[in-house]
């Protein structure tokens, strides 16, 4: 049996499954727009719309679809890109998503750590705020120092599983 085209999909039931997800990203901390404009370009065959076509799936001015991809773009979620012949912009979503959010979110623990360091230095490791400070700093080092593993072993399982 094969998979229905993008074209002969039942758009309630993709529709459905956007608004779900997206209430999910919500959930964890996301913009709402981004998490559905996030959502619906995860969902499509593509992995890229213009801004009109996700203004069209969502239902929702494009003002509304440049704030989100603004956003996402700037957490490395998704990324522009001109349509051949065209000024138009699409948004893409990659395979990676998920990985490039994860090492972006690497650089901003670094620039906490420094920031912590600095504060346990201000407030004396001995105090009880340089000591929660320094709880801190040590957990988001472990973290940093895991993650690095993690990723290396995602590359090595992912190559297994699909194939690049």
């Amino acid at each position: 049996m094969t998979e229905p085209t993008e074209a002969e999909r039942d758009p309630q039931a993709v529709s459905d499954f956007v608004e779900a997800f997206a209430a999910q990203l919500v959930e964890a901390g996301m913009q709402r727009m981004a998490a559905r404009v996030f959502a619906a370009l995860l969902a499509s065959d593509a992995g890229a719309l213009t801004s009109a076509e996700l203004g069209e799936r969502l239902q929702v001015s494009p003002a509304a679809v440049s704030g989100a991809v603004r956003y996402l773009s700037q957490v490395h979620m998704v990324s522009r890109e001109r349509e051949p012949g065209s000024r138009r912009e699409r948004y893409r979503v990659h395979s990676d998503q998920w990985y490039e959010a994860l090492t972006n979110r690497d650089a901003v623990m670094r620039r906490w750590e420094r920031t912590l360091r600095e504060g346990v230095d201000s407030l004396g490791e001995h105090t009880p705020g340089g000591r929660r400070l320094a709880e801190t700093l040590a957990f988001f080092e472990y973290l940093e120092g895991e993650l690095a593993a993690l990723m290396e072993r995602w590359r090595e399982h992912r190559v297994k599983t699909f194939g690049h």
